[in-house]
């Protein structure tokens, strides 16, 4: 059971967040329980479209902005965004199981994303404090300024829903994922 209120419908949450939970529904077709328990405050859930719908529109590719959310989520033990993102990255970005094992472990089967999620499980574990050759290693693969700094806007993004998972124990709504061998 959640920690925080999980309202049952759109209509059960504030006024103000209507409108942006029936924007979620047209893009997703549902309203998760996570955008509904962030709902719970309108700033909040505003805020987190905002970034994340701004992220989306940058030059990383959806399938590698998914690969960095398995990664993160997996760091983090988030359940409710490590099977969410496994269902994305399953039927919207078209991520094969292998590449989802891989992601959750923290690198790619592809080469250039390889080095995008690496980066990014090195800013989660080093909390930011990365090393020149991380960063010189995700340049030198091919990835600009501007690439490296939407990797870290998405460790961020992905972290802040990562933690408010977790505080609020959101009841997961995907379908479940087993934790990874040690």
């Amino acid at each position: 059971m959640s920690r925080i209120a999980i309202p049952a419908t759109t209509a059960d949450t504030p006024a103000a967040s209507q409108p942006l939970l029936q924007a979620v529904e047209k893009q997703l077709g549902t309203v998760p329980n996570m955008f509904r328990m962030i709902a719970n405050s309108p700033s909040a859930l505003k805020g987190y479209l905002a970034l994340s719908g701004a992220l989306a529109e940058g030059s990383l590719p959806a399938p590698t902005r998914e690969r960095i959310a398995l990664a993160v989520a997996e760091l983090n033990k988030c359940g409710y965004c490590l099977a969410a993102h496994s269902y994305l990255g399953a039927n919207m970005a078209k991520l094969d199981p292998a590449e989802i094992r891989a992601n959750r472990r923290g690198h790619s089967t592809d080469p250039k994303a390889d080095a995008a999620v690496r980066f990014a499980a090195s800013v989660v574990t080093a909390r930011g404090q990365v090393s020149d050759d991380e960063v010189k290693a995700v340049k030198l693969a091919g990835y600009s300024d501007a690439q490296v700094v939407e990797i870290v806007l998405h460790v961020a993004v992905n972290t802040l829903t990562n933690y408010a998972n977790e505080v609020a124990q959101t009841v997961v709504d995907f379908p479940a994922v087993d934790a990874l061998a040690a």
